[in-house]
Formats: C-alpha cells, structure tokens, sequence
C-alpha cells in the first residue's frame, strides 16, 4: 500500500468519507491483490501494468468511484460517464455493492 494514499485517506475529515475510501481501497485490493497504488491529480489511483484500473476521488458532499476500461462490460445505471470509464457517486449514508464494485474491477482489468 502506498503510505501517500494512505495519508490522503487518513486526513479526509467528514468520518464517513474516511471509512468509505478505506473500504473501496480494501475492494480494490481485493479485485486485485498486486494493484499498484499513487497519488495523482491529488487523488488516488489503482493501476495494474502500469495502466488506470481505478481512482477515488472526494467533493464537499460525495465520494467518487471510478472503474477504466469499462466500454465492453454491462455496467449498472447508477453509474456515469462515457464508455470508457463509468463513476459511481456515493453519498453520505449510502452503501454501494462491494460485490459488485471488486467484479467489475477485476473484469476492467482483463482487457490490460
């Protein structure tokens, strides 16, 4: 784990946000156990070979989850974007399926 992804989750104030991000993070990592971890653009990304599979990223009143490569893959309609890459906005108080979030990671990162 990357200690700067670690660091940018730890200093999230709102304490659901914190918990969400270590969550998606856990996912990630579960998708994809050799995931490889940086900051950028101030946000955390997951890539795999060198390539985005992932990013989180944070707002005032959400918390973003975006999957790459995401143009073959039945995607639910509760995310948005363009084919390529489709992002899932979470709010406070809401729980996204985690299931479906890791196989949808691991099916991205197929095509790389």
């Amino acid at each position: 784990m990357n200690q700067e992804v670690t660091d940018f989750i730890k200093t999230l104030e709102e304490p659901w946000q914190l918990q969400l991000c270590e969550d998606l993070r856990k996912a990630v990592h579960q998708a994809l156990p050799d995931v490889q971890e940086r900051m950028q653009y101030k946000k955390p990304h997951f890539l795999k070979h060198g390539k985005y599979v992932a990013v989180i990223s944070t707002s005032k009143k959400a918390v973003s989850f975006t999957i790459f490569n995401t143009t073959d893959l039945e995607i639910p309609t509760n995310f948005d974007g363009p084919l390529e890459r489709k992002t899932l906005k979470i709010l406070k108080g809401e729980t996204p399926d985690y299931n479906k979030l890791i196989s949808l990671v691991q099916l991205s990162s197929l095509k790389l």
